[in-house]
């Protein structure tokens, strides 16, 4: 039996994953003020991994995460759908889904471009890849 992983996805494998799976998630895990000034996917559940004021990891992240897939049910593998998770280029993202595939969610993603991707040569961001770059349904506060 192999053991689960977190599974890297595109940002347009991500958004065709959620819109084919009503049951799927797309959980934003950047920071608040990320989330609501930089914009996030349209439909995305903020959810920080890490925020302000103190930039510490969320020790109640899974739990949380739980709460939203199952409305606080108790966790059972067979009842859990997809949770896809965004940040800014993927690293958060993919530290937090490391974290819930320990905790036994058996189907999560981490989107590999984040939301805004890499930086570029001039230190900017959505230019070489992202939800934003490849044209995605975004919004912002």
């Amino acid at each position: 039996m192999s053991e689960n992983t977190v599974k890297g996805i595109s940002p347009a494998e991500a958004y065709e994953l959620l819109e084919s799976n009503p049951g799927a998630v797309l959980i934003d895990v950047r920071s608040s003020m990320e989330f609501l000034f930089v914009g996030h996917p349209k439909g995305a559940v903020h959810l920080a991994w890490i925020d302000e004021p103190d930039w510490t990891i969320n020790e109640h992240f899974a739990p949380q995460v739980r709460q939203l897939m199952l409305g606080g049910l108790s966790h059972h593998k067979e009842d859990t759908s997809p949770v896809v998770l965004i940040c800014r280029s993927g690293k958060r993202s993919q530290e937090a889904g490391e974290v819930l595939v320990k905790e036994g969610f058996p189907d999560v993603y981490n989107v590999l471009e984040g939301f805004e991707g890499e930086l570029d040569d001039d230190h900017k961001r959505s230019t070489l890849g992202g939800w934003r770059f490849h044209n995605l349904p975004w919004e912002q506060c």
